[in-house]
C-alpha cells in the first residue's frame, strides 16, 4: 500500500473534520467538539495539516498543528492532533506524520515541538516516547471555554 502524505488543502477540510470527529469518538468525548466545519474555514489561518492519504485518495490519517510562542522557549510547534484511522494503525503511518512534524518544526526553526496525550491512550504514549518526548505529569490542563 503506498500512502502519501502532503500537506492538506482546503478541499481535505470535510475529511479532516471527519477524522477529528473519529478521534473524539476515540477519546470518548465527542460531546466536546465545538468545532465545525464552517468554523474551520473560517479559522483556515490559525493551523496547518498534513495528510496521509492512500493511492485512492482516501485521508486515512493527518497531523494537525499550528505555531505557538512559550516564554521560556521561544516558537514552538504545538502538534494540536495526530490520528490515523484505526484500520491503518500499526503500520508505521503514525511514525511517518511525527517525522513529518520533526521536519517543518526543524525547517521553521522550532526550539521545541509540544503536544498532549490522554493518560490511558498507551499506544500515543509509547509512540511519541519512541519519538524522543518526554511525558511530563506535573502539569494540569487549565482551559475556560465558551468565551
Amino acid at each position: 500500500m503506498d500512502i502519501k502524505i502532503r500537506k492538506a488543502t482546503e478541499n481535505d477540510f470535510p475529511a479532516m473534520f471527519g477524522l477529528i470527529m473519529e478521534l473524539a469518538e476515540y477519546e470518548k468525548s465527542p460531546e466536546k467538539v465545538s468545532n465545525s466545519l464552517e468554523l474551520m474555514y473560517e479559522q483556515k489561518d490559525y493551523f496547518k495539516c498534513y495528510v496521509a492519504e492512500t493511492e485512492e485518495k482516501e485521508i486515512i490519517g493527518m497531523a494537525l498543528y499550528y505555531f505557538a510562542y512559550y516564554t521560556w522557549v521561544g516558537k514552538t510547534l504545538y502538534l494540536d492532533d495526530l490520528y490515523v484511522k484505526e484500520a491503518y494503525r500499526g503500520k508505521g503511518l503514525g511514525s511517518r506524520l511525527m517525522d513529518k512534524m520533526f521536519e517543518v518544526a526543524k525547517a521553521e526553526k522550532c526550539k521545541r515541538m509540544r503536544l498532549q496525550v490522554l493518560n490511558w491512550n498507551h499506544p500515543a504514549i509509547k509512540l511519541y516516547k519512541k519519538s524522543g518526548f518526554t511525558v511530563d505529569k506535573t502539569w494540569y490542563n487549565c482551559d475556560i471555554e465558551d468565551l
